[in-house]
Parts: structure tokens; sequence; C-alpha cells
């Protein structure tokens, strides 16, 4: 890959890495806080720090937040009306974020790849969990 191509590669895996732990945050901190449930919030914060092997203080070097074409947030983004709402979005930013870091991973480091594609399966399991066993009140 060449050297300009490394950049916008790096910036993406940067981006990504982000909204995954961003993502993580918030389904472990509704699991943590509203339902008072140890073992799904430890679930959450054992995914949050599995990834931590693929930062690299390095990547920020890549980050470009001046010339992010699409920075600015969305009408839909910008309102939830319900706990479901939240965890989807959560849920879906964290799994989407899985698959782009499992693919560009897969140009230098299939280890990281792999688990990637772990922690994507994982969330898949952990939203089918709490969107059938949780009581998800509209506060």
């Amino acid at each position: 890959m060449s050297d300009p191509a490394t950049a916008k590669v790096q910036r993406i895996i940067d981006a990504n890495l982000n909204r995954l732990r961003e993502g993580l945050r918030v389904l472990e901190d509704l699991n943590r806080y509203f339902w008072d449930d140890e073992e799904i919030s430890r679930q959450f914060k054992e995914l949050r720090h599995g990834i931590a092997r693929a930062y690299s203080p390095e990547r920020l070097r890549y980050r470009d937040i001046e010339n992010d074409v699409l920075k600015e947030s969305s009408e839909s983004e910008m309102q939830r009306s319900s706990l479901s709402e939240i965890l989807t979005a959560n849920f879906s930013r964290a799994q989407e974020s899985s698959r782009v870091l499992e693919e560009l991973f897969k140009l230098n480091d299939p280890s990281l790849s792999a688990l990637f594609k772990e922690t994507r399966y994982r969330l898949y399991g952990l939203e089918k969990r709490i969107q059938t066993e949780k009581i998800l009140p509209n506060p």
C-alpha cells in the first residue's frame, strides 16, 4: 500500500476504533447503571479492554477531524425517544465499526481482523440477549 493510502486506512481505523469504544461504553453503562447487571456490564468492559491491543498512539497522527466531510450529526442522530433506540443505535455503531476493522486489518494484521470478527459476533449475541431479557421503558 502506498504512503497516502496507508494514511487513509489508518484514519479509517482510528475513526472506527473510537466509534466502537464509544458504542461499547454506552452499552456497558446502560447495563451497569440502569439495569445493575454486573455480568453483562463485565462482558462489555471485557470487550472494550480486549480491543485495546489494536490501539496505537502513532495512529493519532492520521486523525483529521477538520477535514471530516460528515462530522456534523444528522437529525436522526440527535434524537432518541427510548432506551430501545439508544441500545439499537449503539449496538449498530459497535457492530458496524467491528466489521470495518475486521476488513481493514486483513491488510496488515490478520490476528486483529479475527479479534474484530469475534467482537462483532459477541455483540450479536449480547444484543439478542438484552433485547429479549431486559425491560426497556421509555424514561
